[in-house]
């Protein structure tokens, strides 16, 4: 069956009208009342709308690990005379206890590498076979995390895939003591 050009416009005129609906509904508006469709695109920055928090919850400097997908905190627990490396989730605020029974610490010492490693020490309420803790008591690697041109870095396995982050060390705290004579800070 052929159709002519009699049948195809009403079929036309009825397809077009259709597929545009009525006109004269009420568009869906944003917050500022203007159409949806004339709104700024959204902001395609990964940081807005949440705030990174300064240190973690113990206090301890944060490492970025992948797009902010989870972060390690690292504390010189004195009382210990370790150090310590928490596991946190992308916000920077909980502890995620996983199934890695070490992480490493990566430093480059008088122009070589180092290899630094940190067993899993489980802390309460980690689930069993998993730990948000790590730890250490080479006082060398604590030495070397807060000497100039170090660069140190954590590798860290996470569901079966490899995270690194970098390990910076803020010295903008009062009452710090490192242990070590030669990083006192004296006032002039």
């Amino acid at each position: 069956m052929k159709l002519n050009k009699i049948t195809w416009l009403p079929l036309m005129t009825v397809a077009v009208f259709t597929l545009a609906g009525c006109q004269d509904a009420a568009e869906p508006t944003g917050d500022s009342g203007a159409p949806v469709s004339d709104l700024p695109p959204p902001t395609m920055d990964d940081h807005a709308g949440h705030n990174h928090p300064s240190e973690g919850p113990h206090h301890g400097d944060l490492v970025e690990l992948g797009n902010e997908e989870y972060h390690g905190e690292v504390v010189h627990n004195e009382d210990a005379d370790a150090l310590e490396i928490y596991i946190l989730d992308g916000s920077a605020t909980k502890q995620v206890a996983i199934d890695a029974t070490e992480l490493t610490i990566n430093v480059s010492h008088d122009g070589k590498p180092e290899q630094f490693t940190l067993t899993a020490k489980p802390d309460e309420g980690d689930e069993a076979g998993k730990s948000s803790r790590f730890v250490s008591d080479d006082k060398e690697l604590m030495e070397h995390l807060d000497e100039e041109g170090t660069n140190p870095r954590m590798v860290v396995k996470i569901n079966g895939k490899s995270y690194r982050g970098e390990i910076t060390h803020s010295h903008d705290h009062e009452g710090h003591d490192h242990g070590h004579d030669d990083h006192k800070h004296e006032d002039k």
